[in-house]
C-alpha cells in the first residue's frame, strides 16, 4: 500500500492503530508546542492525545505528493477538553511531511491556521482570533 494511502486511513482513526511503520526511528516532529526528535517520542505524544482529548475527530479535508519526498497535508482536529465544563476544541492546520530515501517519513511539521492563544481561548468558550 502507497504511503498516502496508508497515511489517508491514519487520519481516518486517528489517534488508533497509527502506523508508525511508516515513520523513521529518528523522527523530527514540529508543531506550535512541541518539538523533539524520535519515534518513541512521537507515539507517547499520540499516546497522550489517546488518553486526555475526548471525542477525537481529525477531518482530513486535503493530501497530496507536492514531490516524490513531500507531502502536504490540510487537516481540522477537533476533541472535547477533558476539563468539568467539557469545552469544544478545534484547530485547522496544514501537515508538511518528508520522505528520507528509504521512503520513511523523517519530518512532520504542523502548523495552525489559529494562534496558541486562540485555541486556549476555547476553554473558556470563546471564538479566538489567530
Amino acid at each position: 500500500m502507497d504511503v498516502l494511502e496508508q497515511l489517508r486511513q491514519d487520519y481516518q482513526r486517528f489517534p488508533h492503530q497509527q502506523s508508525y511503520h511508516l515513520y523513521a526511528e529518528d523522527v523530527y516532529f514540529k508543531d506550535p508546542l512541541n518539538e523533539f526528535r524520535g519515534l518513541q517520542r512521537y507515539q507517547q505524544m499520540i499516546g497522550f492525545i489517546t488518553r486526555w482529548f475526548q471525542a477525537i475527530d481529525l477531518q482530513l479535508h486535503a493530501i497530496e505528493y507536492v514531490d516524490p519526498h513531500h507531502i502536504h497535508s490540510r487537516w481540522t482536529l477537533n476533541w472535547v477538553a477533558p476539563l468539568p465544563w467539557k469545552p469544544a476544541m478545534g484547530i485547522p492546520g496544514r501537515s508538511e511531511l518528508t520522505l528520507n530515501d528509504a521512503g520513511k517519513i523523517c519530518a512532520h511539521i504542523d502548523h495552525w491556521d489559529c494562534s496558541r492563544w486562540a485555541v486556549l481561548q476555547q476553554v473558556f468558550g470563546q471564538k479566538g482570533q489567530t
